[in-house]
This record gives structure tokens, sequence and C-alpha cells, in this order.
């Protein structure tokens, strides 16, 4: 089939986003009558042919070779826009037609410069079709298998497919199929309907389709991207009915009544854990829960107990890294290989021998962070007692449950930015090999795009968008998850942002078994690749985000706070790390230099706790009032833009990168105590657990959790990420880390590992533990640390220590509030009408004194005036001076009790 264009139709489209080419090639297609219902089983190439004219012998210089141009099919540099619109960015003159050209069997080539018998080929290149199937074929009908009392129907979505077939196995490996089942077509969905006996039975489609990565016809064996259950593989697809009884622990369907309490957003505060982690080196658990969902079951092991200790302080959400089905750790455990942990722990503490041993096993451990999805509506099956059958789905539920009865809710690490696998072969592809060319996002030569690490998905297409919408629902619904966390959330669509959020939160107990209006979702706002700066349409970045009540992490408190960046020197200095007060011997510049630097991180700090609004208005360290979105970064960016506290998620430290102890003892000087950089760490935590906006904390952070300085733990085994919440050990000094991503930092690394003195004992873990219970106690104790709304902040939140006669190292915050019965601002608590906090990190003891604040009757937190920490219980205030006296890097609440 060819298609002429004639030269009358081109022009340049104004219509393709920025990052796309501007096509010198514009084709407006007009389909006969009898060709309208065109079928796409094969993307077409698109050729760019020269008739046989006057002008065509001026033009044949221009003409490339027969292996040339064959080589130009190998990429797709036209875009299918609209059901009669193809743009393509060529040279055309006069003499040129235009044909675009398809072959059933794909067997187009190029032979003697020609491509059809009638003209000689110029040039030529494939086409992209995600355009045209979202105008012909975008389906918003049943995807999946669903489930009724006489049947089994299969929905599969795969308009450019030559045919589909369904094998439908007893077990989960091995055997003949049962049945084979060929599927049949209506507008791109391939649909059957099965006995119900095919319930509790595994299958996997066959796919005959064109796959451009290879530029033939392929069969593709995949499991169905809207699979509810898996084998232990993942290559065969599980027909599991999630409303089946047998799959619901007691009291599943009334969970939505007994969920803890959420009256708003800004009560929120998030406690970020890996499954694994939690429970794989907690000897309380019995040895086949460890590492697994029924680890949350318990309720006495060591890991439970320490998070019922956090929900009481306060925590509200447990945030899990991924948990669907992903690459990376075999399902089957009896598959998984060790390493004596008796050698590693003969081993020095900065031997590279540790590492060595891990890194060789790493890929055949049961350790995975879990960011390469493979397929994201099934829960991981390495976690589960069994993976096979409906264990996992069971075994989550029961996780849940368990969660929430302890008080804290749920939240999902959800990665829809890409997918481990790609094209018709690879064990973890799924997607591409049901539309080759739809769901990964591909670049102007229709290669894929790897941006995000690898195979980036394209939620600016409808059906993948409709995925991940459909896939959240699917686990708010079927798993009672109370929110999530999107990771490189700024490689997704706004508007697929702004749909997931409106989709969940119109769920109902009545209609869903849920509340929706109780879930929370936020993710990483970053702006970089081939989406940057609105490339691919409005992307849902930090910058992009204010005004949907989606939140997104605030790196810029967290820089300014320890200082530099993670892409930075490792030896960089902040706000608490000793930034001018105690330097390190890292190259800061000049002591001026220095204290700019200090000045602008106090800035960034303060209006991070200003919950990083962009409107709000701060004195700076030079006494100019400036809203926060003219405070900017080191690379001229603004630092605020958020318009409500709940877009800003504040955060110190999380999976990524070197844990928060790690870190302060990098950047702190090598001769301080361990003593000091213990209350470094309480003093980072302090900021984030006392800001306005949503706090997130790293598991660990509580406990001084090392990691032995890896600065990327995602794939170093239990011997890197072990967490012991019997307070024991705080896993320092295990070894050198990994030397993939650390070892230009090992001549750092090494010294500090090797010095006994930097490894804290059970006391200083102890004592941590304490304080940061105290910390959240604080923050629940009055809702002046939670406000709601933008205009709220603005008019109760002050800062102090601003302005050119600033005290170094020292930030002064006050929240005021009213009183019943008097004008003003209205009344939010009954306890206490002002707070004072006063973060002091220097090595030295400060006075502050403020005029603003003289005449108070302020008095210690109650909860610091019987805290274990003698240092704090020292800090006073004198109400007629108006002075503060807070000891060393210390963290010093004032309270003014309202009169009885």
């Amino acid at each position: 089939m060819h298609l002429l264009a004639s030269s009358s139709s081109l022009s340049l489209s104004p219509s393709l986003p920025s990052s796309f080419p501007r096509p010198s090639l514009h084709l407006h297609l007009h389909f006969p009558s009898q060709t309208t219902q065109l079928r796409l089983h094969t993307p077409p190439p698109l050729s760019c042919s020269l008739n046989s004219s006057s002008s065509s012998s001026s033009s044949v210089e221009q003409s490339v070779s027969s292996s040339q141009m064959q080589n130009g099919l190998l990429y797709s540099r036209a875009y299918w826009v609209a059901e009669s619109l193809i743009a393509w960015d060529v040279d055309v003159g006069n003499g040129f037609s235009c044909y675009l050209l398809a072959s059933k069997n794909a067997s187009l080539t190029i032979a003697n410069c020609q491509i059809q018998a009638d003209g000689e080929c110029m040039n030529c290149t494939g086409l992209q079709l995600p355009g045209v199937l979202d105008d012909l074929f975008s389906y918003s009908g049943p995807l999946g298998a669903l489930f009724s009392e006489e049947a089994v129907s299969l929905y599969l979505w795969a308009p450019t497919a030559q045919a589909v077939h369904a094998y439908i196995y007893k077990d989960p490996s091995g055997d003949d199929p049962i049945e084979i089942v060929c599927l049949e077509e209506e507008n791109g969905v391939w649909r059957t309907k099965g006995p119900k006996s095919w319930e509790g039975c595994y299958y996997v489609y066959e796919v005959c389709v064109y796959h451009p990565s290879t530029m033939q016809i392929e069969k593709c064996y995949t499991s169905d991207p809207y699979a509810r259950g898996l084998s232990s593989d993942g290559r065969r697809s599980f027909l599991l009915n999630l409303d089946s009884v047998k799959l619901k622990p007691d009291g599943w369907d009334n969970l939505a009544n007994k969920k803890p309490t959420i009256h708003s957003f800004s009560d929120i505060s998030i406690y970020e854990m890996h499954i694994r982690d939690f429970s794989a080196s907690d000897l309380s658990v019995q040895p086949e829960f460890r590492g697994g969902y029924l680890a949350f079951t318990l309720q006495d092991s060591a890991g439970v107990l320490h998070l019922k200790k956090l929900s009481s302080a306060g925590i509200t959400h447990v945030h899990l890294l991924p948990t669907f089905q992903f690459a990376g750790v075999d399902d089957q455990k009896e598959d998984w290989r060790f390493v004596d942990t008796s050698i590693l722990e003969s081993l020095p503490p900065d031997s590279d021998q540790q590492q060595a041993l891990i890194t060789a096993i790493q890929n055949f451990d049961g350790y995975n962070w879990g960011y390469n999805p493979v397929l994201w509506g099934v829960p991981k099956g390495s976690y589960a007692s069994n993976p096979n059958g409906p264990y996992r789905t069971i075994e989550f539920r029961k996780m849940v449950m368990a969660l929430n009865h302890i008080g804290l809710r749920v939240v999902l690490d959800v990665v829809y930015n890409h997918l481990q696998g790609s094209g018709p072969f690879d064990e973890h592809s799924v997607l591409d090999k049901i539309v080759p060319g739809y769901y990964l996002r591909r670049n102007s030569d229709g290669l894929i795009e790897h941006s995000t690490c690898i195979n980036n998905t394209a939620s600016e297409h409808f059906m993948v968008e409709r995925l991940i919408l459909d896939d959240l629902v699917h686990w708010a619904v079927n798993y009672k998850i109370d929110g999530f966390r999107f990771d490189l959330m700024g490689h997704i669509m706004k508007s697929t942002m702004v749909k997931a959020k409106t989709a969940l939160q119109c769920l109902t107990k009545e209609k869903d078994g849920l509340d929706g209006s109780s879930i929370y979702i936020y993710g990483e706002g970053w702006d970089f690749g081939e989406v940057a700066k609105n490339g691919r349409g409005v992307n849902a970045s930090q910058f992009n985000l204010p005004g949907t009540q989606i939140g997104s992490f605030n790196d810029r408190i967290r820089d300014a706070i320890l200082g530099g960046s993670p892409f930075g020197h490792p030896l960089q200095q902040g706000f608490v790390t000793g930034l001018l007060l105690q330097p390190n011997g890292h190259d800061h510049g000049t002591e001026a230099n220095a204290k700019s630097m200090l000045a602008a991180s106090m800035d960034h700090i303060q209006i991070g706790m200003a919950a990083n609004l962009k409107d709000f208005v701060l004195t700076n360290s030079e006494g100019e009032e400036v809203k926060g979105s003219e405070i900017l970064t080191y690379g001229g960016t603004p630092v605020a833009y958020a318009s409500c506290p709940i877009e800003t998620i504040n955060y110190v430290s999380a999976h990524d990168n070197e844990t928060l102890f790690d870190i302060v003892s990098l950047k702190t000087p090598m001769d301080i105590s361990v003593s000091e950089r213990c209350r470094i760490n309480h003093l980072a935590t302090s900021i984030i657990a006392l800001s306005q906006g949503i706090p997130f904390f790293h598991s660990g952070d509580e406990i001084l959790r090392s990691k032995s300085l890896d600065r990327d733990s995602y794939n170093s085994g239990d011997w890197f990420n072990r967490l012991d919440f019997t307070y024991n050990s705080n896993n320092w000094g295990v070894g050198l880390p990994p030397q993939e991503k650390n070892e230009k930092n090992w001549p750092l690394i090494k010294p500090r590992l090797a010095n006994p003195s930097f490894r804290p004992q059970k006391t200083d873990i102890l004592a941590t533990v304490d304080n940061f219970l105290n910390l959240l106690c604080i923050r629940y104790s009055s809702p002046l640390f939670r406000l709601k709304t933008a205009n709220t902040i603005q008019e109760r939140v002050r800062f102090h220590n601003t302005g050119p006669s600033w005290v170094c190292g020292v930030i002064v915050m006050s929240i005021e509030d009213g009183h019943n019965g008097f004008p003003g601002l209205s009344q939010l608590d009954p306890i206490y009408s002002f707070i004072v906090v006063v973060f002091n990190a220097s090595p030295k003891e400060v006075s502050f004194v403020s005029p603003a604040l003289q005449l108070r009757n302020l008095q210690l937190h109650p909860i610091q005036v019987s805290s274990s920490d003698d240092l704090v219980k020292s800090s006073r205030y004198e109400a007629s001076s108006g002075c503060f006296v807070v000891p060393r890097r210390t963290t010093a609440v004032f309270v003014e009790p309202r009169k009885t």
C-alpha cells in the first residue's frame, strides 16, 4: 500500500513537542473510504521516492547508496502524529513524491536504489506509531483477566499484533499447556472467554507482531501487563481472582474503617523502609519470615517493637521501597547464594575483601532495592513464603493490615518511569513485546530513551497513562494502600499525575472499600533528560507542580543542612557539618566565601522550614525582604517552589546516597568525637522534624544507621544494608563499600573506617533513639508545627536571626498562635500560645538576644525538660532581655503555655 502526498501539502507542523525536530516535510494523508479501517499490523517504513521527471537528473547527486538507505530503515525518524498527519524532518525538492509503504511480512528492502518499481528512492525511514495508535485505538474497556460465576475472560490491547494466542497451563512451570486459545481481535483489543476452571491456572501470551528492533515479524512470549498474579519466575501470569474470600485475611473487608485516622495531609510524617532490610537480620523473627511480608505481622519482634515506638511518637506512614515484581532477585529462595558471615565478620573494618565477596554474588542473592520493574501490578514473589499461587497476595494483605493495626499507614514506592526489559526476547520485557514501539519513549531516531536508567516509559501516550492509572487504583482498592511515592516523577507528565490524584481521591468506602480522599501522593520532581524544560509536554517536575497538592522532595534543605550535593565533593560542609565554624580541611575558599556560603545555606534552610513556599516572605542574610522564589540556589534557580505545605517533602537523607550518619562522618573533621557526630546527626534530623511541610525520614536515621559509607547500596546485599533494631550495632566499619560506586572515595573512606573512635556505642544509639522519639512527640504536641495553608504559615512563622548582623550557625524560628475571643490570629493550639525553636549548629554554646522575643512566658518544652540529654536541659531563656542560651549542637524548643 502506498499513499502519495502532493507538494502542496508540505508545511511545518506547529503541534509537535519542542524537543522534536521541526519537520520540513508535513504529509497530510487522505484515505479513500475503502482504506479508513486500515489495520496497522506492521509499522510501515516511510520512504521518499523520486518520480521520473525532468527534475530528477539534477537531484540524483543527492541520493545515497542502497546500503545506506537500507540502514535508514533501522531508524524511525518520521512521526505519525494523527490519523491523517505524518511529520518527517527531511529536505524535499520539486519532483519528489512521498509514499507510505507497508509490508505485512516485513519484507521491505532497498535494491538498486529502489523501494518500489516506479521511481528512484532518495531517502527512507521507519515510522513512529504512538500518535496514530492513540488516535485510532485508544481504549477504555476491560483489560486483563475478568472473573464471573461462569467464565474467565481475557482482554489484551495489542493493535499492531497479527495474531495472539493464550497458552493455558495447570502449573507454574514445566508441562505442556492444557489448552492453546486463539484470541479474536476487535478494534485493536484481543479477547477470549474460557471456562471457570481456568481460575487458578497460569497463562502466557504468544503475540505475533512486527518488532522494529529486529525489523522482523516475531513471536513474542510474555505475561499479561494487567496480570494480578505470577509464577515464581514471572514468566507465567496466574489467574487470580482478587475478590475471592480465600485471599482475604480476617477483617480485610472492614479494614478501611479501622485505619489510623489522618485528619489532614499536613499531619503526615513518613518513615522510608526496605522490606528486606526490616527483618533480614532480626533474630527475633523466625527464619522463614525474615526479609518478607510476614515479618510485619509479628507482635513482639525487635523490628515491630521499634515501629510501635515510632507510631506512638507520631510517625504516620511507612514508605516501602518497591514491592511489585522486579528483576534482580530470584523469586525462588533456594536459588540464592550467600557469603559466610563469619568470614565477613573476621575481616578488618577497612578491608576490601568484604565488598569483593559480596559483589561476587550480588546478582544471585536475595537483595535488591527493586527499581527495575518487570510488572507493576503484582507483589514481588521473593518477599512471599511461596512465590507461586496466591501467597503473595494473602501475605501482602496481612502486612498492610498489621501495619495499619499498629497505627501506621502504608505508602508504596511506584516506578512508572522505566522498565527493566525491552525487545522481543528479553526475559524481563513485557510491554515492548505486546505493542513494540509504543510504551517506551523514543528519541528522534526512533531509539529508546534511557535517561532514567533504562527503557523510559511514555506516559504522554494514552494507553501508557491508562495503565499507570489503572495500576494505582488496583493497588489502592485491592491492597488498601494509603499513599504512593513516585520514583523519578519528573519523567511522568503533570497531567498524568493530576489524573492519578483525581482517580485515587474519588474512591469511596461504599463503592471501593476505602476512602480515597486520605491517599497522599508525592515523588521525585527532578527535571532532566529528554523531558527537561517540558521537552515532551508539561512534566511533573518541582516547578510545574504548585497548585496540584502533590508533594515533591525538597533537595534544597537537604543540601543546605549537610553541604554540597550528592554530586559534589563529599567533604563540602554545610550548616550542621561545620561550614565556617569547624573546618574539615576541604578548600571552601576564603573565610569570607565560607561565611557567604553559610549565610546562603541558612536562607535555604529557613525557607525550607517555611514549607519551601515560593511566596513566603523572609528577611535574608543581607537584610532584604524577599520571597522564597527570589532566593536562588548556587545554580541560579529558585530555592522555593511550593504553593502549599503539603507540596513539600522535607528530608535530609533517603535510601539514595550515604546514610545521614555516614555523610556526617565524612564531612565533619576527623578529630571530633563520635558523641559530637551523634549530636550532629540529631541536629540535622531535628530541622526536618520541626519544619512546616511533610517530614521524611530514612529508616535508621534514628539509630545512627551506617552502610559503611556506601553511597549507593541498591545491590550491596544484606551485609552493607543491615538494620539492627536491638540497638547493639549501627553497622559502621563492615568493610570498604562496593568498588563500583565508591572506589574513587576509598582514600577518604579507609582511614575513617579504620579509626575505632568513629564507631558509636550502644549508649550512643539508645540516646539517639530517645532523642528522635522526643522530636516526634514535640512535633505532635502542637498543631503549630503542622500548619495547613500558605497564608497561615506566612502569618505565624518568623525567623529572627536574619540580616547582616546574624549570628553564625544559629537559626531562630517562632510560631505564633492567637487567642479565642481576641481579634487577629485564630487560636489553633489549646495548650501553647507561642513557640520558639533555636537550632545551634556551632561547636560552642551561643547566646542570642531578640528584642522581638522579650517579656514572653517562654519555658523549655516539658519533653526536653525530662530528656535524657543533659545538654538540652541546660538551655534557658531570660524574659527581660529576650536572651536565649543554647548549648553546642543542640535544638532547644521553648513554649509559652496558655494561662489557665
